[in-house]
């Protein structure tokens, strides 16, 4: 039986800031990074890839943390991790000298994500087959079991989530049909980062448009009347029946984001995105009524299940997004999954980074076949870049996620890439040592 020998950890960075890819009113100058976890085994054909997503300076912290909490892994028998994918999520989590630097948020969770993202990884390709399908094929019994329900068990409890996706049953099979043939439908926001010139946006959206987008999204937040500007812009390409939705990053206090949202009406918006802190539940009820019927999303920094959990329960959003990589991985992300299902609230997962697309085609149509069964207000963010570093690089076809048909959960990169963008010893950052990347 195989074991885990050893575990890599890698800090890789890639030097997006150069061309604003990724700029948006609160991070205007990012360099999409990695701490880059494999578990490597004794069976040279079998190891375990995962990640956690930075934008560059601090990445080194999460690739330190990231070794600390793999540690115990190493020497462990991979059918006994992989039977047991709850049980070691929980040993992992539960280690109460690093949960103390946390507990479930900040850069320790960070590290736990791109570890269990590694573990699930493994145990799909030990399967032998796509994540979304070991998850889909899953009982609602073994599903509950591995999903992380702590501190949830006043608005769901085992039971009751047990019950949400025996319902979802019946119908697997035949959702699976449909979206094996229509792939998982997805925006873009490859069109509207904040640093783009007008010219670029134009282009971008209509690129998108004859592309079979539906959806695009633009950054707003660092000027009204650029905003104004950059939403006539788009709207004028994407015309009436076109989805156009804003995402201010965080920038905005609740009135200000009240005012700014108000302003931005008359281009009718689906949603606005991070409107406020993160962490500011009930400011975002606020904001929500407030600019209804204008949508509010976020979770993207939503560090963890408790948080979503208030969100659902004030009523203070309309589109849950949460993250692959900020969440506790897979573990984490069935608990909110499962949460959102119960309030009846949308996921729409965040995806603006490196890799992140690649994990979240699979949580998505998990989603559809096993959990809410819906597509209704359903729609997964895509952003067209670094994907050429992966070993299997999401596909896109007229707006929407082909399913993933290799094994794992999509989140290999090429040893090249690492070589090149490792940082700083890879070939790309060591040929530049003392200089500043960004423009």
């Amino acid at each position: 039986m195989p074991r885990i020998s050893s575990v890599e950890v890698i800090d890789v960075r890639f030097p997006t800031s150069l061309n604003q890819d990724g700029s948006d009113a609160m991070n205007k100058d990012g360099d999409h990074s990695a701490a880059y976890v494999v578990l490597h085994t004794d069976d040279p054909g079998l190891s375990g890839f995962g990640f956690t997503f930075t934008i560059g300076r601090g990445n080194d912290l999460c690739v330190a943390a990231a070794v600390q909490r793999a540690q115990p892994l190493i020497g462990r028998d991979v059918d006994a991790i992989c039977s047991d994918l709850g049980g070691i999520y929980r040993e992992l989590q539960s280690d109460s000298q690093l949960r103390w630097l946390g507990p479930d948020k900040g850069v320790i969770h960070l590290a736990l994500a791109a570890v269990m993202n590694a573990v699930w990884d493994l145990a799909a390709r030990r399967a032998g087959v796509p994540l979304w399908r070991l998850l889909s094929e899953m009982s609602p019994e073994e599903l509950v079991a591995a999903a992380d329900l702590r501190y949830l068990s006043d608005v769901l409890t085992a039971e009751q989530a047990v019950a949400l996706l025996a319902a979802q049953e019946p119908g697997r099979k035949e959702r699976l049909r449909e979206i094996e043939e229509s792939g998982y439908p997805c925006y873009t926001t490859s069109a509207g980062w904040l640093g783009y010139s007008d010219e670029k946006l134009r282009r971008l959206s209509e690129e998108a448009v004859a592309s079979g987008y539906k959806h695009v999204k633009l950054k707003v937040g660092a000027n009204l009347a650029d905003d104004v500007r950059r939403c006539g812009i788009a709207r004028e390409v994407l015309g009436p029946d076109g989805h156009l939705m804003i995402d201010a990053n965080q920038v905005w206090d609740v009135p200000q984001a009240i005012e700014w949202i108000n302003a931005l009406a008359e281009f009718d918006p689906l949603w606005i995105e991070e409107p406020t802190s993160p962490d500011d539940v009930l400011g975002h009820a606020a904001i929500r009524k407030a600019v209804a019927p204008i949508g509010v999303a976020t979770g993207e920094h939503g560090m963890n299940r408790v948080l979503f959990k208030q969100l659902f329960q004030a009523e203070a959003i309309d589109y849950c997004q949460l993250d692959a990589a900020r969440l506790g991985s897979v573990n984490e992300v069935l608990a909110v999954y499962l949460l959102a299902a119960s309030f009846g609230v949308p996921v729409c997962p965040h995806a603006g980074g490196v890799g992140l697309c690649e994990l979240v085609q699979h949580l998505s149509v998990f989603d559809y076949v096993a959990v809410s069964g819906s597509l209704e207000g359903r729609v997964t963010e895509y952003v067209d870049h670094l994907h050429e570093h992966f070993t299997e690089p999401c596909v896109i076809r007229d707006g929407a996620y082909v399913l993933p048909a290799a094994p794992g959960y999509s989140a290999e990169m090429h040893r090249q890439s690492l070589e090149t963008y490792q940082f700083p010893e890879g070939t790309y950052w060591s040929s530049r040592a003392g200089e500043d990347p960004r423009p």
